[in-house]
């Protein structure tokens, strides 16, 4: 198969030809039609996370098609449209029996713990506990990004935040998370504003049908009931958790190179929350792929660059454009 490497941190990589992979007893080896390009794979690429080990095969976010099962698969069939969540639960351990395979403490994740899906095969491991049927018709460059960040995004707003119709939401950064937390949070009805320095992410999110975009400068102090830090910034969490009203709730979802400094005696004066919220278990999907099959939910709508995988070496080492968010796989 062709499949980019990642050889050297910070160095662009290469799409070169490799081995197929071939499935373990319990997991599938799945065709990739489309994969999307997160934030966390150039977290990655710059050697940001202590458990990548080179050469790797980056990427997480994708849907294809089963080309072949292991032995010891049940639930899964050859032929099956599918995609998987980027945390990939063990499926024996405790927190796997009570559907938290997010937070699995022998978990894996392709294109970070093994080769990943900037490629044309992918193999995904314990299926049955992993793999989550995809509709035929759904786009498929929408459909790759509900394995990231469209998952991180509703869980941190319905399941970790608990966000109602007419909350005041506060979204920390414009990036791919973000914008698809202005998606989930306008289904539920509520007062979504973002914050982020680009003008080009605030017009993005806009939009998508955000009711304001403001510079972070510009955020006043004690007044939402949620704030999403999708930002990654530690200055962020800071400026999240000055916004909340008494009695409100940050959700952090960005990754962090260095430690944040945390208002602690805000958080006491006013009892504020600050969780934690770390993608989605294949377990909770049901309900956003119900939001999606009915259509209340478009994540195409995040789509803003479909490119081929040669295109991908360079999209990778080249930083972000604000407000877009690429996917490799079909251009039309």
């Amino acid at each position: 198969m062709r499949a980019v490497v990642i050889t050297e941190f910070g160095a662009e990589p290469a799409v070169v030809e490799r081995p197929d992979p071939v499935p373990d007893p319990h997991g599938v080896v799945v065709a990739v039609e489309a994969t999307g390009l997160c934030a966390s794979d150039r977290f990655a690429w710059r050697g940001h996370d202590g458990g990548v080990v080179l050469p790797l095969v980056p990427g997480h976010e994708l849907v294809g098609r089963v080309v072949a099962v292991g032995a010891e698969v049940r639930r899964v069939r050859v032929g099956e449209r599918v995609l998987t969540p980027f945390v990939e639960g063990c499926g024996r351990c405790a927190e796997c029996a009570a559907g938290r395979a997010q937070v699995c403490p022998d978990q894996s994740q392709p294109g970070f713990t093994h080769d990943g899906s900037f490629a044309e095969l992918v193999a995904l491991r314990h299926a049955d506990t992993n793999v989550v049927g995809v509709p035929e018709d759904l786009d498929a460059g929408g459909a790759a990004l509900l394995g990231c960040r469209v998952a991180t995004a509703y869980r941190a707003v319905v399941d970790r935040a608990r966000v109602r119709a007419g909350d005041r939401v506060l979204v920390l950064g414009g990036g791919g998370v973000g914008l698809a937390a202005v998606l989930v949070a306008g289904v539920l009805g509520a007062e979504v504003t973002v914050a982020d320095p680009a003008p080009a992410a605030r017009a993005r999110a806009l939009d998508l049908g955000a009711g304001a975009a403001i510079d972070p400068a510009d955020v006043p102090d004690d007044g939402v009931d949620v704030a999403i830090e999708a930002a990654g910034r530690p200055e962020s969490l800071t400026t999240g958790v000055r916004a909340l009203r008494r009695g409100g709730t940050l959700v952090q979802v960005g990754l962090l190179a260095a430690d944040p400094v945390v208002p602690v005696p805000a958080m006491i004066a006013r009892e504020l929350a600050v969780l934690g919220s770390h993608g989605m278990a294949a377990a909770d999907y049901p309900a956003l792929m119900g939001l999606v099959t009915t259509g209340r939910l478009d994540p195409a709508r995040l789509v803003t660059r479909r490119i081929g995988l040669d295109d991908a070496p360079a999209a990778l080492a080249t930083p972000p454009v604000p407000g877009e968010v690429v996917v490799i796989g079909p251009r039309n």
